[in-house]
């Protein structure tokens, strides 16, 4: 299963009208999914507290909001966390293209012990702590929603608490998925961030309408990757400025040498809102979950450079739905990147498809967002949904894979050989009993 599709609801007590609902802590685009279906909740009359660390890049317990925060102090200084992301992207990004198997290997298990030894302390940090368990015990809590990013201490346990979740709210849809048999407890709510654009900034605007015909393309490689190498970055500000269109660009580096007039970087844009102008023609993107679906929702085709982790396979979705062109950082040129933007916006089969899925997107019972309060909802309003859980869950390893089974009909199997060879070798000492006596007999 992909991590980053997925958040649980796992029933803690019984429900009532006006829930109460603990979240356990996310960060990055996974908080970008979690907040807006917290404060719809919220819209709906239940409390809402979530747990947050002293150190986190997205969550911030002393800016006003409409949900309540429960604050803990962890070990980790927000230094560590960002020097640990910069090390992640520097190997992601460029490392591994120079290093052999077991390098990569042993570098990314490296990577997963200092991850998962960041989230314990974190998990030590609300489970040690008395006073926030007297007042996590003390809230009554209906249910839990949480992002299953390591929720134990051993992927024994981590296994064991996430096969109880009774509902799996999965961050993907028919529009970007491949059909596959999935449980009835996992419901499909991709985009849940995704709105109506709204009018963009003054100056922007400005920007965005001396296009003209031409139109504009939206540049931004995520939350993570601020800025690149000085080779890549006026590579790709060359290739930026052969276009007849203008860019707006999300870089947080050093000016590139060679940036076109037709181009303009920004610490940070209004990507929906871009993604949703009339004049938006094309977007160029990292291939991550949250900015795909931004582009899916409001019918613009995608050039990707995907970076690390999902991101390469999300664009694969992209290719074969025909809704993008992707072009990889290690082999990318100012020619290929121009040619890919060129293809996607001038080839109208782009659009046409990034349209179907647009429609494909829209065309639902009810919202992505009403659909994953729904079936928070409905498992408080029924103390849970194991109705919905398969019986797998209850069983132990060996019954899982049927090896006690395959046991059994081994057992079965031998004891017949067994019979039929003592049955044999009775029929043989028969006969040559009875021949002997014959011969004796002349």
């Amino acid at each position: 299963m992909k991590l980053h599709i997925t958040f649980f609801v796992l029933l803690l007590l019984s429900a009532a009208n006006g829930g109460k609902i603990l979240v356990w802590h996310t960060d990055g685009s996974h908080w970008i999914n979690m907040k807006p279906v917290l404060e719809t909740l919220v819209d709906r009359g239940h409390q809402v507290t979530v747990l947050v660390p002293s150190t986190s890049m997205f969550m911030n317990s002393s800016e006003p909001s409409r949900f309540r925060y429960e604050p803990f102090n962890v070990s980790v200084s927000m230094e560590f966390k960002k020097k640990f992301i910069e090390e992640f992207l520097l190997f992601s990004i460029y490392e591994v293209n120079h290093m052999s198997y077991l390098q990569i290997y042993n570098k990314f298990i490296g990577f997963i012990r200092t991850n998962m030894d960041y989230f314990l302390k974190f998990l030590h940090r609300v489970v040690k702590s008395e006073t926030i368990m007297k007042k996590l015990k003390k809230g009554n809590y209906d249910v839990l929603f949480a992002d299953p990013i390591y929720p134990g201490r051993t992927p024994t346990s981590a296994c064991e608490l996430m096969g109880k979740a009774d509902i799996w709210l999965m961050r993907t849809y028919w529009d970007f998925d491949f059909p596959r048999p999935l449980l009835p407890n996992f419901k499909f709510v991709g985009g849940i961030h995704c709105k109506p654009a709204k009018p963009l900034p003054e100056e922007m605007e400005k920007f965005v309408q001396s296009s003209g015909d031409a139109g504009i393309v939206v540049f931004s490689l995520g939350s993570m990757v601020k800025n690149l190498t000085t080779e890549k970055a006026n590579m790709i500000a060359s290739a930026l400025a052969q276009l007849p269109q203008k860019v707006l660009w999300r870089y947080s580096g050093e000016k590139p040498k060679g940036l076109g007039s037709n181009t303009r970087i920004y610490d940070w844009i209004p990507q929906n809102d871009l993604l949703g102008h009339p004049k938006t023609k094309a977007f160029i993107t990292h291939g991550g979950t949250n900015g795909i679906y931004e582009a899916i929702y409001h019918g613009v085709p995608m050039v990707g450079i995907p970076m690390f982790g999902d991101q390469p396979d999300n664009m694969v979705h992209m290719e074969a739905k025909g809704a993008a062109v992707t072009a990889k950082l290690k082999f990318m040129t100012n020619e290929s990147l121009r040619d890919a933007v060129n293809t996607v916006i001038n080839d109208k089969s782009y659009k046409e498809n990034v349209m179907r899925l647009s429609r494909i997107h829209h065309d639902r019972p009810m919202s992505p967002r009403d659909e994953a309060v729904f079936w928070i909802e409905f498992t408080m309003r029924n103390k849970g949904a194991k109705h919905l859980r398969v019986q797998a869950h209850k069983l132990t390893w060996y019954q899982y894979h049927s090896l006690d089974v395959l046991a059994f009909l081994l057992i079965i199997d031998l004891l017949l050989i067994f019979i039929l060879f003592k049955s044999c070798s009775f029929c043989f000492k028969r006969c040559c009993s009875r021949k002997k006596t014959k011969r004796k007999a002349e």
